[in-house]
C-alpha cells in the first residue's frame, strides 16, 4: 500500500510524516509540489510546515501548486487525505474544508504536547481510534485558531465532522475548542496537532499518532 507525502517549499514535517506512514507498514511516496501526478497511490498527506513562506495566508499559495490539480478532485473522489498544521490550512485554502486558520488569539507561537478528545472515529483516518477517548500528540503553531461562521459551525457540529476537540486550555483560541474535522465523506480530515510526532516508543510524548496511519491502511484494504 502506498501513501504519497507532498513536499512544498518550506515544508519541514514530510520525512515526518514519512517515517510514521512506514512505521504503520506501508510505503512512502515523495510527491513534489509540481508534480501533475498522484503516482497511482492509495492516499496522500499534506505535511505541516510553512509553505511558500506562508506569504499572504497560510497554504493560500500551495492552494494553486500543480500538485493540487490533481489532488482536489480525487479528494472530492473519494481518495483519503490527511492535512496536518499547514496541511490542514492548505486544505481549507483548496475549500476541500470549510473554515479557515488564522492568527492564535495570544498572538505566540506555541509548541506542547496537547491533549485531543476524540470526536469521530469513523473517518479514513480516525478508525482505529474510539470516540471520547483522550490522546496526547505534539501541537505546534502560530495560525493555528480554526474559525467559521456560525452556520458552518451549526453543520459541523449537526453532521459530526468535528474530528477532534482540545482538551484543558484552549491554545490557540479554535471555535468551539476544535483541534480537527472531516468532510462529510470523511475520507478527508485535517488537524492542527501533528500525529507523526507521536509514533514511536521514546520519541514524543505517546504512540496515540501511529492510529492515524494504521486506520487509512486498514480502510483503504477493507
Amino acid at each position: 500500500m502506498k501513501v504519497g507525502v507532498v513536499t512544498f517549499p518550506g515544508s519541514l514535517d514530510d520525512r515526518d510524516a514519512a517515517r510514521a506512514v512506514r512505521a504503520a507498514g506501508a510505503e512512502a511516496v515523495a510527491l513534489w509540489h509540481a508534480d501533475r501526478t498522484l503516482r497511482d497511490v492509495d492516499a496522500v498527506i499534506l505535511p505541516g510546515g510553512f509553505s511558500y513562506g506562508d506569504y499572504l495566508r497560510c497554504g493560500a499559495i500551495a492552494r494553486f501548486a500543480p500538485v493540487m490539480e490533481e489532488l482536489v478532485p480525487a479528494a472530492r473522489g473519494g481518495l483519503p487525505v490527511l492535512g496536518i498544521c499547514n496541511g490542514f490550512q492548505i486544505l481549507c485554502e483548496s475549500h476541500l474544508l470549510p473554515g479557515a486558520l488564522i492568527r492564535n488569539d495570544h498572538r505566540k507561537f506555541i509548541c506542547t504536547e496537547q491533549v485531543l478528545r476524540v470526536e469521530n472515529a469513523s473517518t479514513a483516518w480516525t478508525s482505529d481510534l474510539q470516540v471520547g477517548s483522550h490522546i496526547t500528540i505534539p501541537l505546534k503553531n502560530g495560525e493555528g485558531g480554526y474559525v467559521a461562521d456560525e452556520a458552518t459551525l451549526r453543520r459541523l457540529e449537526g453532521d459530526g465532522q468535528i474530528v477532534f476537540r482540545y482538551v484543558g486550555r484552549n491554545p490557540n483560541g479554535s471555535y468551539r475548542d476544535i483541534a480537527g474535522i472531516t468532510n462529510e465523506r470523511g475520507n478527508v480530515v485535517g488537524l492542527m496537532p501533528h500525529p507523526e510526532h507521536a509514533v514511536e516508543d521514546g520519541f514524543g510524548p505517546s504512540t496515540d499518532g501511529l492510529a492515524f496511519f494504521t486506520s487509512v491502511l486498514n480502510r483503504v484494504a477493507a
